[in-house]
């Protein structure tokens, strides 16, 4: 089968200089990212920095006991492999593809020359990395703190975000070991949301029926995270405008810092 994406289909790649990118383009591998796919395992030098254009990749920490939980995800907005970029060569997460997609790699040492150039490329993944930080630790606040329908509801939007359609190809099981409860609670769940009327469920495909409820239904972490990552991706952009096709029109930054946590 032909390999059909293109990297621009990567937000940070099409936010590159032209110059910039077509200096990294004749080193940009095409790569298929079956689920359950690593891409670089926990404590593991990465050999590659990774641009999804249509997969979703999955940062989990993994326990002693060999349970995980989430911390972060990546889609088209950005890449996997910022330690290669940082000096720090690995980190304590593992990076699996969560949902199968494409998209393309570099060569570590590739793109820690590139980052080492200071030029464009080297801004637009200090400006990832804090927008990927923001969604970190908004990820651990919303675990603690709020509950299962509305966190599933916060992952699925970031998810659906992250990829070209609305159709998610995802079991409850792995559902559940990414949010780091029973499946059970996981079915339970999706249930209370199928009926009413946000998705519908059948044989591991969800559909997004309803995104505006979604978004009523889940805490306030799905809207910092988005908004800061509308924010920062606006400044990639010389005109200022947001790179890639958001599924809404972007709300004011402002109305995070004048409104503080606006949803209970």
């Amino acid at each position: 089968m032909a390999f059909t994406s293109s990297p621009k289909e990567n937000y940070l790649l099409a936010a590159l200089p032209d110059s910039e990118f077509q200096a990294l383009l004749p080193d940009l591998e095409p790569v298929a990212m079956p689920a359950g796919l690593s891409l670089c395992e926990s404590g593991s030098a990465a050999t590659h920095a990774y641009f999804p254009t249509s997969a979703i990749v999955s940062l989990q920490y993994v326990l002693e006991s060999g349970s995980s939980v989430e911390v972060g995800m990546v889609g088209r907005m950005g890449m996997v492999g910022l330690s290669v970029l940082l000096g720090g060569n690995s980190t304590p997460t593992r990076a699996v593809v969560l949902s199968a997609g494409r998209g393309f790699r570099l060569k570590s040492r590739i793109a820690k020359e590139a980052f080492d150039k200071t030029g464009q490329f080297m801004f637009l993944s200090l400006l990832y990395t804090q927008a990927l930080i923001t969604q970190v630790g908004q990820t651990g606040a919303c675990n603690r703190h709020h509950r299962l329908d509305q966190r599933l509801c916060r992952w699925l939007l970031l998810t659906v975000d992250r990829i070209p359609e609305s159709n998610l190809v995802l079991t409850q099981e792995l559902i559940a070991n990414v949010l780091g409860v029973r499946r059970e609670a996981v079915t339970e769940a999706a249930l209370k949301l199928q009926r009413a009327g946000l998705i519908r469920y059948a044989r591991g495909h969800i559909d997004i029926l309803d995104r505006h409820g979604l978004e009523q239904r889940s805490c306030e972490c799905y809207e910092i995270i988005r908004m800061e990552y509308e924010r920062l991706f606006a400044v990639m952009r010389p005109d200022g405008a947001p790179i890639g096709q958001w599924q809404h029109a972007p709300l004011p930054y402002a109305r995070v810092q004048r409104e503080g946590v606006f949803r209970k």
